[in-house]
Order: C-alpha cells, then structure tokens, then sequence
C-alpha cells in the first residue's frame, strides 16, 4: 500500500475529520474511496452527475405518461386563438 500526501486547508480539513467521525470512518478511508471510486470511473463530478439522474428521471417521467410532447396532443391554432380579447 502506498502512501500520499494531500496538502488541504484547516477548515477542509475540520470538515472533512467531521463528515469522517459522521460515517464512523476516517479521513484517509474517505480519500481511498474517493480516489477508488474515481479510478472505476464512478465519479465524473458530483453536481453533474446529480443533475445527469435529474434529466434522466424527468425524461423517464414524462415518457411514462406518454403525452404533452406530441404535436396530436396540443390544440389546433384555431382552437388555440378562440378567446376573448378582454374579458
């Protein structure tokens, strides 16, 4: 096993020495995961990947309805222009 080392400020390292304790863990044991999960391709960048599954569920969603996105289910224009002008 090899060792490293990993230059962070004092309140990253607070942080990360909380969040650590939290899992009942360590900071190294944070870092060696972290470091496995990027190697394995698992970590490309936390907010995008968060926002990538928020795209794909809303996508799955509105695919599982199966309406709203097809040009036969809105109004025809006529239909769509039928109103008041004011009220």
């Amino acid at each position: 096993m090899k060792n490293i080392t990993v230059s962070v400020d004092d309140e990253t390292y607070r942080l990360s020495r909380v969040k650590a304790a939290e899992n009942g863990t360590s900071v190294s044991a944070l870092v060696r995961d972290y470091l496995l999960a990027l190697a394995q391709g698992r970590v490309i960048g936390s907010e995008f990947n968060r926002l990538s599954q928020l795209q794909n569920n809303t996508l799955e969603e509105i695919r599982a309805r199966g309406a709203g996105l097809r040009a036969a289910d809105n109004l025809p224009r006529g239909a769509l222009h039928e109103r008041d002008a004011l009220p």
